[in-house]
């Protein structure tokens, strides 16, 4: 395994606020890391260092084993591609390419091969005489991309690239950008504060709260087994309740439900419960579920990914993904149903 950043013990105060704090991580050569977490969280702070943007306050950076302080940003082996892109406007496609090769003074002829042979393996051959200004966002994206790889940086660095995009545009472009990042093979460490984009794109993934990791860890085991409660609330969907306490192996939730978690060592605060983890009408036979009389209150249909709201006796409410399948399709609002939800689903977490 070749780690080809580290980051230890990264701090950055400004005066009496802190944006990141003690953060530690490192990123293997040719991976796909994402940085994800909600605005304000300090990611951006983060990115920023270790692109050289910003001195850190404490800590150490090391790109391919050499530490960076006092390395300004244009000797570090790193680009960057903002939300912005900051293309010109005033250049067509092959110029924005050129432009880092140009400013490096380097040999036309290498200068016109390396952004041809870009511009091909960004999907834009053909397009080196076009304005940026005439160009999709999918693809003045991809210029943008192209731009900086042309500079051969050991590592990519995206601030919210797709944030300007409308959705269906961006879900195009998140598989693009895997494809491409594996492809090249180019280490990204993406930033993000898009769950979908963190999950669908990257090797692995960190979740950042204010100025710290919660967790890292790959997308399906950061969706599976969140470490903390901010990770299981922020990562997916899920029910929230808060708890009121526990009684052996029964939790109770504030409004009074009870239900069984057994092997809890400690006494949590909170519990979710993710909507496709939520069973209806399960089969009598099954073992280690809770089951619940509900009402269905509404149902919320949307193609590929039908969910419902379900009222329990005690007026607790529960969003329930439905699988694409026949059996579900008589379901109706004002329907009485059973729900079974398995022990190892309720996720408890002490807040902290």
């Amino acid at each position: 395994m070749n780690k080809i950043l580290e980051v230890k013990h990264l701090t950055k105060h400004f005066k009496e606020f802190t944006a990141v704090e003690d953060v530690n991580f490192y990123v293997e050569e040719g991976g796909f890391f994402s940085i994800l977490g909600p605005s304000g969280c300090g990611k951006t702070t983060l990115l920023r260092m270790i692109s050289g943007f910003i001195e850190a306050t404490e800590g150490e950076i090391l790109i391919e084993g050499k530490p960076m302080r006092g390395i300004p940003p244009e000797e570090r082996p790193v680009n960057i591609v903002f939300q912005s892109l900051a293309l010109f406007p005033m250049m067509n496609v092959y110029e924005n390419v050129a432009f880092g090769l140009r400013r490096k003074k380097l040999d036309k002829t290498e200068i016109d091969t390396r952004v041809r042979e870009m511009l091909a393996r960004v999907g834009l051959e053909g397009f080196e005489k076009k304005k940026v200004t005439e160009l999709s966002g999918g693809q003045r994206q991809r210029v943008a991309i192209a731009r900086s790889l042309v500079m051969k940086p050991s590592i990519l660095l995206l601030d919210e690239p797709l944030g300007a995009l409308d959705r269906k545009l961006r879900e195009h472009m998140k598989v693009e950008l895997k494809l491409l990042q594996k492809e090249i093979g180019t280490t990204f460490i993406y930033i993000t504060h898009d769950q979908s984009e963190a999950l669908v794109m990257s090797d692995r993934v960190a979740v950042m709260n204010k100025g710290r990791f919660e967790q890292i860890d790959t997308p399906k085991n950061l969706y599976k087994n969140p470490k903390t409660a901010f990770v299981a609330g922020f990562v997916g969907e899920s029910n929230r309740f808060e708890l009121s306490g526990r009684q052996g192996d029964t939790i109770r939730t504030t409004s009074g439900w009870e239900l069984e978690r057994p092997g809890l060592d400690f006494d949590p605060d909170v519990l979710f419960i993710r909507p496709e983890a939520i069973l209806i009408n399960p089969d009598p036979q099954m073992e280690a579920i809770d089951r619940f009389d509900a009402t269905i209150k509404t149902i919320l249909f949307d193609g590929a990914n039908t969910k419902l709201s379900a009222v329990l006796g005690g007026g607790e409410e529960l969003l329930v993904s439905l699988p694409q399948n026949a059996r579900y399709d008589s379901l109706s609002e004002g329907d009485a149903v059973t729900i079974g939800i398995h022990y190892d689903d309720l996720k408890c977490y002490r807040e902290v």
